[in-house]
């Protein structure tokens, strides 16, 4: 079971982006399975430049501005981006940072789709911004540090749909956070980054019922797995992830190797 979960994952790993350096993923050619994950992460690794926490909020202009819904160059928030219409509300990049909230609109802050509290807010997880995005406060805080999971009967629901609530899938019932289908995708491939990066410290963090801690090849719990890669494929790469990892280069001097 866990060897054909693996195969599906590393099958994630798409390499679509021509804009990576020549010879970028070369040394992981004609490799499979753990060993391809396994080598992916020490590509992803070697020249990583760990940048200070407040550096994110920098990074953010180039790796999270809006040029595909509204196209108005505020900050692209996963959180309360509206596809299909109106957005409730926008946050222009470097105003209204959070401090204090107590609604949705009020300030925007940094998410980090591997909860902080997970790895004890250490460097360099603590500033990659290949997970962390830029999001509003409060839907950020009622987040919390849930898993991503699938929820039928929501506690609450933010103004752009993401719902918290009990889990309904796999073997976790406890309380989780459902993002809109639009960043699904984007959602599960952060996590694939983060256990590939940083397959190597995984031991030494909490699992949170999200990191898979005593099989760090895995290295999400299997119910999780699932519904990312479930998500990965309902969700393709889009172009605003391909900007993004491009950005993400110029920042920090790597990549998401599952876009």
């Amino acid at each position: 079971m866990k060897k054909s979960i693996f195969l599906l994952f590393v099958g994630c790993m798409s390499f679509v982006n021509a804009q990576e350096p020549t010879g970028y993923y070369s040394t992981a050619s004609g490799l499979t399975g753990y060993a391809l994950k396994t080598k992916l992460g020490e590509i992803i690794t070697a020249g990583y430049q760990t940048k200070s926490y407040d550096a994110l909020y920098d990074a953010y202009p180039s790796t999270d501005t809006d040029k595909f819904y509204e196209n108005d160059g505020s900050v692209l928030d996963i959180y309360s981006e509206n596809p299909a219409g109106a957005d409730p509300y926008n946050f222009q990049h470097g105003v209204k940072k959070c401090g204090n909230y107590s609604k949705e609109g009020d300030c925007y802050n940094r998410e980090h789709t591997v909860p902080q509290s997970l790895f004890n807010e250490a460097s360099p997880m603590v500033s990659d911004v290949l997970h962390i995005l830029p999001t509003d406060g409060k839907v950020n805080g009622m987040r919390s540090n849930y898993p991503f999971g699938k929820v039928t009967n929501p506690s609450w629901t933010s103004l752009n749909g993401g719902k918290v609530g009990n889990n309904t899938v796999g073997s976790y019932a406890g309380s989780s956070f459902e993002p809109i289908n639009e960043f699904k995708g984007d959602i599960a491939r952060c996590l694939l980054y983060f256990v590939t990066r940083y397959q190597t410290r995984l031991s030494s963090f909490s699992s949170g019922n999200i990191l898979n801690t005593s099989n760090v090849n895995q290295g999400l719990v299997t119910w999780e797995l699932n519904l990312l890669l479930l998500w990965h494929q309902q969700d393709p790469v889009s172009q605003r992830e391909i900007v993004r990892n491009n950005a993400a280069y110029a920042h920090q001097k790597n990549r998401n190797p599952f876009i």
